[in-house]
């Protein structure tokens, strides 16, 4: 099996991303088109949050349109992925095995935070998708904790796609677009902080972020949409190699970086 599969963290953006991509768009697709073909893919959304790690089994998976006031087109959109059962059961065992508490939901299909991202960088939907759900309750070590489980899956050809935003603060959006559209400076200041801790392996910093860095609360009022970033990073193992392969802002407020994490040989 080919275990030089990395585990990635992507932005979605806000749901017009699926229709405006963008530079970011344009990044995802591009980095894609580099991969070695999984045999499934598991996705993590912040938009499925349950009390506990649950594994989506079904054989179809629905496009969930889970989002109000967006133009026509959006909720035309669809994303025909499949999903795998057999996939799925190795995913619950993983973490099953891993101590954790699990459940499968045979009917889950894919909200925007995964079929955005993924219908950007896989168009054809030619591969399983196995959707994974956040537990937001637990901050970053449960995601942690939840990206190390799946790590023994990266070397049996699962891609893991974390999806998520490095910033997400809506209120400052609509503020920033009353103002005529100029971009809160903690922005770019946390995403660079983050950055660069990644860039170190300064794991004991990133987990502890929401105290050390600048701007960390008004970044991720709710720390969902950055968690998905502890999963992709725990799942690639120590010292994997990092690559930030895309950085920018979209809609004033959301940074849009996507990150590549590839496992040393032997994690």
């Amino acid at each position: 099996m080919n275990t030089s599969l990395p585990t990635l963290f992507v932005p979605h953006g806000a749901p017009t991303f699926a229709l405006q991509p963008g530079a970011a768009g344009a990044a995802l697709a591009r980095h894609a088109a580099t991969l070695p073909l999984p045999r499934a893919i598991i996705v993590v959304s912040p938009h499925w949050d349950t009390a506990v790690a649950t594994v989506g089994s079904a054989k179809r998976l629905e496009t969930i349109h889970d989002f109000w006031g967006f133009p026509r087109e959006l909720y035309a959109l669809n994303y025909p992925a499949s999903g795998c059962p057999e996939a799925a059961a190795e995913v619950a065992a993983a973490l099953t095995g891993a101590g954790l508490t699990v459940d499968v939901d045979r009917k889950r299909g894919l909200d925007h935070g995964a079929w955005v991202p993924l219908r950007l960088m896989f168009p054809d939907a030619q591969i399983p998708v196995i959707p994974l759900s956040l537990q937001s309750r637990g901050g970053p070590q449960q995601a942690w904790q939840l990206g190390r489980a799946l790590a023994p899956l990266v070397g049996r050809g699962f891609l893991i796609v974390a999806s998520g935003n490095i910033t997400h603060n809506l209120r400052d959006f609509q503020r920033a677009y009353a103002a005529g559209g100029q971009t809160p400076a903690y922005v770019r200041e946390f995403a660079d902080w983050l950055d660069a801790h990644l860039a170190a392996g300064n794991r004991d910093a990133l987990l502890d972020y929401r105290q050390l860095a600048p701007g960390a609360v008004q970044a991720q009022p709710t720390e969902e949409h950055l968690l998905p970033l502890f999963v992709a990073l725990a799942a690639a193992g120590d010292d994997a190699d990092y690559e930030r392969f895309h950085a920018g802002i979209d809609d004033y407020v959301l940074a849009m970086d996507a990150y590549q994490f590839l496992p040393r040989q032997g994690n």
